[in-house]
């Protein structure tokens, strides 16, 4: 009688060991380059995303749908009008100025912004794939007024002939190196341009651009200031070097 010695299916050790090795290197090599498409794509979409407001901007100021000084003149808005999230400002015939607008009735229908735009937070805040954005519209000395926390002017408005002309916009990372690296700038002008975070990193909620940091800080620096270029000769309101980012 004869017995046959069945063999164990499976991997030897040294087996396993040589294909987690080969798993590791594979991971080693895949996810810089994975962090870094992530990376690029974010970027693309908070430029893409910056151009989609100055577009609604356009829209919302052309429309006259805001006219805080009943001048037939219309003024540019924040995330929560832009998006009919928040009642607009509206001319207040008693004080001669502008109110908040009344829930329900003073919404901008159709909205010019997607309505995830509206889900602002309590810093002023919208968050976009891996970047948050803020909008800045001026005041009666065309400094920056931030939008309020969860949307709309809050208890400062802005001056109703300088907002018919200025607003400006920034898009910085949530989590600089690993959502993104450039922050990036926009105005009335339409024009993008973007700061390398190489000596000063804005990110997060605690790292976050003044109103003024992609301006001009040449004499008295307002809204309406050219936009910090070095090529140009011009400091910017931050020290930092913007570069115009193409299309």
């Amino acid at each position: 009688m004869k017995t046959f010695n069945k063999r164990q299916g499976g991997f030897t050790l040294i087996e396993l060991m040589i294909v987690v090795a080969i798993i590791a290197i594979i991971a080693a090599i895949a996810l810089p380059k994975l962090m870094s498409a992530r990376i690029s794509a974010n970027e693309n979409a908070a430029v893409a995303t910056l151009r989609s407001i100055a577009a609604a901007q356009q829209q919302l100021q052309a429309s006259c749908a805001i006219d805080t000084d009943a001048d037939g003149g219309g003024e540019y808005g924040y995330f929560g009008e832009l998006s009919g999230a928040v009642p607009m400002r509206v001319y207040d015939n008693v004080s001669g100025g502008a109110i908040a607008g009344t829930a329900g009735t003073d919404e901008l229908t159709p909205a010019y912004l997607a309505t995830p735009f509206g889900s602002i937070d309590a810093n002023g805040f919208v968050e976009r794939q891996g970047y948050l954005f803020r909008i800045f519209l001026p005041d009666a000395a065309a400094a920056g007024i931030a939008e309020a926390a969860n949307g709309g002017s809050g208890a400062a408005f802005p001056d109703s002939a300088n907002a018919e002309v200025m607003w400006c916009a920034y898009a910085w990372p949530v989590d600089c190196d690993k959502t993104g690296v450039r922050s990036f700038f926009i105005n009335q002008e339409g024009d993008v341009v973007a700061y390398d975070n190489r000596d000063r990193a804005y990110t997060g909620s605690t790292g976050t651009p003044a109103w003024n940091a992609a301006l001009s800080n040449a004499g008295t620096p307002d809204m309406g200031s050219q936009i910090g270029l070095a090529v140009m000769g011009l400091t910017s309101g931050d020290t930092n070097t913007w570069t115009q980012v193409g299309n």
